[in-house]
């Protein structure tokens, strides 16, 4: 009987994850939860946020043949696609929130995952300044829809709003690269990508 119940269970659990993946569209955007501390705690103090949650990553969703993808720049792994379900074994300390664009804009999706699927292969662009060797996260999605004009470069900038001052963190991190830091040059953020009034927060994943 105890066998029983926890078949039972276990069937139920996966019935569960697979209303939960299928509820996914193809080119759906993926916002990860910024932690508090290191880079994720730096981009979340200066970038703004009218949301509860307050974001650092992002990424897009390929379905194809029943068989969800995701594809996304990362500082381990670059520009790179991987399966739904590593993605989210990847940020499963964080939440996950789905966002979709709206129906008017969904003719651009499949340019988009073209444009993505090109870009695959370059590594990490980890001082955030716009080139065409390397991409960071935003910079992939921004790219990957430019065409289509739906989401747009601003002035970037790292001073932390409580001290009207650059982030320590950010002097410290330019410094080590040997750069200026890149403050009013163009580039983009995932908190200023969940903004965009062209898509639409569905749900938290996980």
């Amino acid at each position: 009987m105890k066998q029983i119940y926890l078949i039972f269970i276990l069937v139920l659990i996966q019935n569960c994850t697979a209303l939960k993946y299928d509820e996914i569209q193809n080119g759906d955007l993926l916002f990860v939860e910024a932690k508090k501390e290191n880079l994720s705690g730096a981009i979340s103090r200066v970038t703004e946020n009218d949301n509860s949650i307050s974001f650092d990553h992002i990424a897009i969703a390929e379905r194809k043949n029943n068989k969800i993808n995701v594809l996304d720049a990362s500082v381990k792994n670059g520009s790179s696609k991987s399966s739904l379900k590593a993605f989210l074994n990847n940020h499963n300390d964080t939440k996950v929130v789905l966002y979709r664009l709206k129906s008017q804009y969904q003719y651009s999706i499949s340019d988009a995952l073209l444009k993505a699927n090109s870009m695959l292969g370059k590594p990490y662009n980890t001082a955030y300044v716009l080139n065409e060797n390397s991409y960071y996260c935003s910079d992939f999605i921004e790219r990957s829809f430019r065409d289509a004009h739906i989401f747009e470069l601003k002035p970037m900038t790292f001073i932390n709003p409580k001290t009207g001052k650059i982030d320590e963190f950010w002097l410290k991190f330019y410094k080590n690269l040997g750069l200026e830091v890149p403050e009013g040059k163009l580039g983009c953020n995932p908190n200023g990508l969940s903004k965009s009034y062209k898509i639409k927060k569905i749900k938290v994943l996980n």
